[in-house]
């Protein structure tokens, strides 16, 4: 048979990636789908798959030629080490977010060992844009006896983080809301007690100028809604987000948000007009300014 090795197989995407990058898409495949280990590979396991399996992988790089990424292909991402299902028409969770739900858990540990009790009993969590779920699940798995609920637009983003709340054992609540809607009815609403303890979102903030610099594979299998905001209007879902928030967190509950490294000082100044203190940015693994938190007063 012609059976391809593995360096074969990782040299056929190199015109796309970059070497290290080509070999850790490979090794993924070859290890979700096929069960190989590191060593499975280096000991040339791959030419022993049969003609079926060896059919199958076949189907499988020629998507991934196409610049189709290996999460949509394999159906699956991992995310702070777990398995979250991600099906085309939903946001790939990225590696930085996952650094957003650790700064919100480790912040919550923190207040719990400087009190000696826990932070805030039961803590009620609002993600928006909720996307796979990812945040959510992950924030009511980590952070014991807190009631969490994602938000999002997109039908097929409820779908699969529904899926996934079902798969990873999370009683997280999904519900499909509109972000602008959520605001124009929190405004309206009657005085309520507000409730949240915590907001989270990372929000569309990429802007269409920024289209140019950005991989091929982003630009062409991922959902573009949960991506772009208008140039002239990079903050979009930052306001709307904020006023909510401004509205619904009790006092001292925590706004935390995945921001794009260019708007931080407006994001920041903008958070300053509805009221918020203790503005922080953290950074990424890549040194980028990519989470920002403020308090309510």
């Amino acid at each position: 048979t012609d059976m391809k090795t593995y360096q074969q197989l990782w040299q056929s995407l190199t015109p796309l990636y970059d070497a290290d990058e080509a070999r850790a898409i490979v090794r993924t495949v070859l290890e979700v789908k096929y069960g190989m280990t590191l060593t499975d590979i280096i000991c040339g396991k791959i030419t022993e798959l049969s003609a079926d399996e060896s059919i199958k992988l076949e189907e499988i790089m020629a998507r991934l030629q196409k610049a189709e990424p290996v999460q949509y292909v394999l159906g699956e991402a991992d995310f702070g080490g777990r398995k979250f299902r991600v099906e085309p028409g939903v946001l790939i969770p990225r590696p930085e977010t996952a650094e957003l739900c650790k700064w919100i858990v480790d912040t919550q540990k923190e207040k719990e060992s400087a009190t000696g009790k826990p932070a805030v009993h039961h803590p009620n969590i609002l993600d928006i844009c909720t996307g796979s779920g990812c945040i959510a699940i992950t924030l009511s798995l980590d952070i014991p006896q807190s009631t969490v609920t994602g938000i999002d637009i997109s039908e097929e983003a409820i779908a699969t983080a529904t899926e996934n709340a079902k798969k990873l054992n999370s009683n997280t609540k999904i519900k499909h809301a509109d972000v602008f809607d959520l605001l124009k009815m929190t405004k309206e609403g009657t005085k309520n007690e507000p409730s949240l303890d915590i907001i989270v979102s990372n929000p569309p903030y990429i802007c269409e100028k920024e289209k140019a610099d950005m991989a091929k594979n982003v630009l062409n299998y991922e959902p573009g809604v949960a991506l772009f905001v208008p140039d002239e209007d990079p903050l979009r879902f930052y306001r709307a987000i904020a006023e909510i928030a401004a509205l619904e967190l009790v006092n001292g509950g925590r706004l935390y948000f995945e921001i794009n490294p260019i708007y931080e000082k407006e994001t920041r100044k903008m958070l300053e007009g509805f009221g918020f203190e203790n503005i922080e940015t953290q950074q990424d693994f890549y040194g980028k300014k990519r989470m920002m938190r403020a308090m309510k007063k």
